[in-house]
């Protein structure tokens, strides 16, 4: 029963996103086009008819940086009627754990309404209020699990569902490529915002392919949904290769290295060292007072592929430890190819308990629901080193695995 259905599922989906958008000689000679360029050049022949809202923020724009948002809106072609902004808001004013909340965009006038921490019944209301008939879906991912923006795809199709709306994805790159899944799976016990369905931690697809999966594989009922793929796209190329401008998806995910490293060094935000927040180099410099350049040695010892670290000093302007200067490491990648972000994460979250006393997690056991179970943290605390701490979880991944490749949309 679950395999024709997801067989029936991944026919249907990929069939309607390779149909919908017929390929320019531009995309027959490779260069990358997104979802939303390909989309326009028809266009909009998807949306013909519909009253459209588009969940986004910066990153929904076109290659000369103009918002897809003010280019819609301006084009009689289509018509968009509202806005749905996540967290960090539509326009992105918002830093982490904040939103925009409800407004009317001064550009457009369009209404603008919060999904940050919505779903369900209630985010469907919102759909339902709006008097949108498709929801269409455009933001920049970083390939990571605990970044939220995946989950706000998960529960606006969730909620398209109940609203009785349709649902299009527009698929851009995944920055640090789309070659393999990495890390631990999610235990469902330990779903939050951060991680609402078992995938791996560096899940390594794009969102249209995430949007198939979580059709196919976690919604109860599937949505009416639409993908719309991008041309010229290979999953081994990191995000320097689309030419494709970089806009922060969020405050603290300012270029495309803190991407590379981020599916990895996040799961400081469950310890007491800073990751780096309020420095130019957030999750690329970690550090504690008390922190001296045993821990730099400690991780050159190890040889970790890929990867340099070097003693450093900084003084966070906002977060842990805000003015104060203290000791760390910053991460220098040298062979991307090489360079495993999850498993050198937990090389440095091993090597920075045994060399700094200071060292404990968050009182709320939070590195439990970035790591999606208690395993890293309980392992850690008995002693255990870099690959008994690996190895746990690869039966699971291995299943994810498996369960992923269905759902691949590129080669």
């Amino acid at each position: 029963m679950r395999l024709s259905r997801r067989a029936l599922l991944a026919a249907t989906t990929a069939a309607t996103a390779l149909s919908a958008t017929p390929a320019t000689a531009a995309d027959r000679h490779g260069s990358l086009h997104t979802g939303f360029e390909r989309l326009a050049a028809t266009g909009y022949a998807q949306l013909e008819g519909q009253r459209v809202g588009v969940v986004t923020n910066p990153t929904g724009v076109t290659r000369d940086v103009h918002h897809i948002v003010d280019v819609m809106h301006k084009d009689p072609r289509v018509d968009v009627t509202a806005v749905f902004g996540p967290e960090h808001g539509f326009r992105g004013t918002a830093q982490a754990g904040g939103s925009e909340g409800r407004y009317d965009d001064p550009a457009t006038g369009l209404p603008v309404y919060d999904t940050y921490l919505k779903s369900g019944r209630p985010l469907a209301d919102i759909f339902t209020a709006s008097g949108v008939d498709t929801v269409v879906f455009d933001i920049q991912d970083v390939g990571a699990r605990f970044y939220t923006y995946i989950w706000t795809l998960y529960d606006c199709m969730e909620a398209a569902q109940l609203a009785g709306k349709r649902f299009v994805v527009l698929d851009r790159p995944n920055p640090v490529t789309g070659r393999a899944a990495q890390g631990p799976v999610l235990h469902k016990e330990f779903a939050t915002f951060v991680g609402r369905q078992p995938i791996s931690q560096a899940h390594g697809m794009t969102v249209a392919e995430l949007a198939r999966l979580f059709n196919g594989e976690f919604l109860a009922t599937p949505v009416p949904l639409e993908t719309v793929l991008m041309t010229g796209w290979k999953r081994s190329e990191f995000y320097d290769a689309s030419a494709l401008p970089w806009v922060p998806p969020s405050p603290n995910m300012p270029t495309p290295d803190t991407a590379l490293v981020y599916s990895g060094t996040c799961m400081f935000e469950g310890t007491n060292l800073s990751e780096g927040r309020g420095t130019t180099r957030p999750f690329e410099l970690l550090g504690a007072e008390g922190i001296d350049g045993r821990w730099a040695a400690a991780l050159g010892e190890l040889a970790l592929p890929g990867v340099h670290f070097r003693e450093a000093y900084f003084a966070p302007t906002f977060s842990k430890f805000q003015g104060r200067t203290i000791g760390g490491v910053q991460i220098h990648v040298h062979d991307r190819t090489a360079y495993d972000p999850v498993r050198t994460g937990i090389a440095l979250l091993v090597t920075a308990k045994q060399v700094w006393s200071g060292f404990t997690w968050r009182s709320d056991n939070w590195i439990d629901k970035l790591t999606g179970s208690s395993w890293v943290r309980t392992r850690i605390d008995a002693g255990a080193d870099t690959d008994e701490v690996v190895d746990g979880w690869q039966e699971e991944l291995a299943g994810f695995r498996r369960i992923r490749k269905e759902y691949l949309l590129y080669k």
